[in-house]
């Protein structure tokens, strides 16, 4: 993909938004605390309830999702982040529906950022890396858009959100994470210890802490070659005109 030339982001709000909790902190948690650290307002908007990830045959979705759910409160407060909104949505079976926009309208019309950061939905797989991404990670990534554009900047989109209070907001800048491609890369050498720390967070799901810090460490170091960074995420950026 070629690079093209833009400005540093710094950013007053932030919001992540993702299909699971752990999918921020795995794909933009560097970014996400150097945000943060640059004075920058950091929420997150976690989709599902997190209730599948799971091998421990002893536990019930019901247990799981309340785990989940304070793994990544504990995670953001890490990077430095705000809070954390869950809207629940069973996981493994997320869809993108007019209802789910109207949840993620609501919380960009609330919340009004400058930068949204979620999952390319373009990615159906990799052949390279050996894995299919997840349904939920692409209903996530495309509902996030449709919100994006048109939805949230339209008052007639959701006239009932607009007479509750939620007004039209136009987001600036879209980042997406995709793993395979980048137009824009964020230096995260800073920052890279807060997104380790952010992963340990998630004890349920992350049983080596240290084998995930190398091949983080890997991935960071490859992408921060392709830009000149020693450690680094990269994204497809998407600076809205409309």
């Amino acid at each position: 993909m070629t690079d093209q030339i833009f400005s540093v982001l710094k950013p007053k709000i932030v919001l992540g938004v993702a299909a699971h909790p752990d999918d921020l902190d795995f794909g933009a948690s560097g970014t996400m605390a150097n945000f943060a650290k640059n004075g920058a307002q950091v929420y997150y908007l976690i989709l599902t309830d997190g209730s599948q990830g799971t091998e421990d045959k002893n536990i019930t979705p019901q247990e799981l999702s309340k785990i989940r759910h304070k793994e990544q409160e504990e995670a953001l407060k890490i990077l430095g982040g705000q809070s954390v909104t869950f809207l629940d949505y069973p996981d493994g079976g997320l869809e993108v529906t007019l209802g789910l926009k109207k949840e993620i309208v609501r919380e960009i019309r609330r919340i009004k950022p400058d930068v949204v950061v979620t999952m390319d939905p373009s990615m159906l797989y990799s052949a390279q890396r050996g894995f299919i991404n997840h349904p939920d990670h692409r209903a996530a990534g495309q509902a996030t858009l449709d919100a994006v554009f048109p939805l949230a900047r339209d008052h007639l989109a959701f006239p009932e959100l607009f007479k509750a209070g939620y007004l039209p907001h136009k987001t600036k800048t879209v980042l997406l994470t995709n793993f395979e491609k980048s137009n824009y890369y964020v230096d995260t050498t800073d920052t890279f210890e807060l997104k380790v720390q952010a992963l340990k967070a998630h004890k349920s799901q992350i049983k080596d802490i240290d084998e995930v810090r190398a091949w983080t460490k890997l991935m960071a170091q490859t992408i921060g070659s392709q830009a000149g960074y020693n450690l680094a995420e990269g994204f497809i950026r998407i600076d809205l005109r409309n």
